[in-house]
């Protein structure tokens, strides 16, 4: 076999082979790069939000929809021209979000379904009937599924007490599942419509989530099930996604919005809106998406010890102000 040396003399003058070879993976290497560069710069800026209405259909159901994200969501939808089904279980402001939704869009009209979805299954069986007996009759067009839940605050696994965590696997996992089986039937049957559901940071952009461990695995389920769901009903003509949200200044989140990846949930649901209809899974939010990328430049391990020390330090910061004992 010829020698490095010898190949390099078959030509004189001309360029090593190996140089030629890496020259050539490090083309291929930037060329990569800058297409991959240039297709996140036309999602997050460029690329067209769809006509939701004329697309799916006229009408939305949004859960959790009396705060926050779910709030912002269901009045920008209304801007857009979608009829709205509200689901949530506080009937004083899903009242409150029906009036602001017709003052913003005075031809959109507003139907309320009372539901916890934090109920037991007796009231989650009844709470899906109820959703599914709303929209009999309407041309449903986009399902949200918004509503979440997670921890008073950062614990141990054996430390959180059983009605929390249980509250968590309702909401995340078996509210979101109902309603999408009371919605989906007909969107297929129609042969168009569109699902979000709304995932977390926790399961996707870090390897691990310490001290939010029932939480992080909720929202991994949603992820899941999403994907899943898209490649069984893409052929009927309903598209699902899971929405990767990162810190928005809303209630559940820790932190304020104080910090250019924080946006509120205004701002969040104008980049939120544009990407249905698209990938079965995306980051709505371009800074939430730099933030992705960043974390995928560092080893698990120093995330996860990270995301630890964060996590015990809010644990603790929280049982001092309860006078409780520290557990390092």
């Amino acid at each position: 076999m010829e020698s490095m040396a010898e190949l390099d003399e078959v030509v004189p003058g001309s360029p090593p082979v190996w140089f030629v070879v890496l020259l050539a993976l490090g083309l291929h290497a930037a060329l990569v790069s800058v297409a991959t560069f240039l297709a996140w710069l036309h999602r997050a800026f460029l690329r067209p939000g769809k006509d939701l209405a004329l697309r799916y259909g006229a009408w939305a159901v949004v859960t959790g929809a009396t705060d926050g994200i779910g709030r912002a969501l269901a009045l920008e939808l209304a801007r857009g021209g979608l009829h709205l089904v509200l689901v949530g279980r506080n009937p004083a402001k899903l009242s409150r979000v029906a009036k602001e939704a017709q003052t913003a869009a005075p031809s959109c009209k507003v139907k309320s379904v009372v539901f916890d979805l934090a109920g037991d299954a007796t009231e989650l069986s009844r709470g899906a009937a109820r959703v599914a007996e709303a929209v009999r009759g309407l041309d449903v067009g986009l399902l949200v599924n918004n509503a979440g839940a997670t921890y008073p605050g950062a614990a141990y696994f054996h430390e959180v007490e059983t009605p929390v965590w249980e509250a968590v696997v309702r909401v995340n996992v078996e509210a979101a599942t109902r309603i999408a089986r009371a919605v989906v039937p007909a969107m297929a049957a129609k042969g168009r419509g569109a699902v979000v559901n709304v995932g977390s940071g926790s399961s996707i952009v870090v390897p691990a989530f310490p001290l939010y461990a029932v939480y992080a695995a909720s929202k991994a389920y949603i992820d899941q099930l999403s994907r899943s769901l898209s490649v069984e009903y893409k052929r009927y003509g309903v598209d699902v996604q899971c929405q990767i949200p990162l810190y928005v200044a809303t209630k559940m989140s820790p932190v304020k919005g104080d910090s250019p990846f924080i946006p509120s949930p205004e701002e969040y649901v104008k980049a939120a809106i544009r990407c249905i209809g698209y990938e079965s899974r995306c980051v709505p939010y371009w800074r939430h998406s730099i933030q992705w990328f960043l974390a995928s430049l560092m080893p698990d391990s120093a995330l996860n010890m990270w995301r630890l020390r964060v996590g015990i330090r809010k644990r603790n910061e929280m049982r001092a102000l309860l006078g409780q004992k520290e557990l390092s």
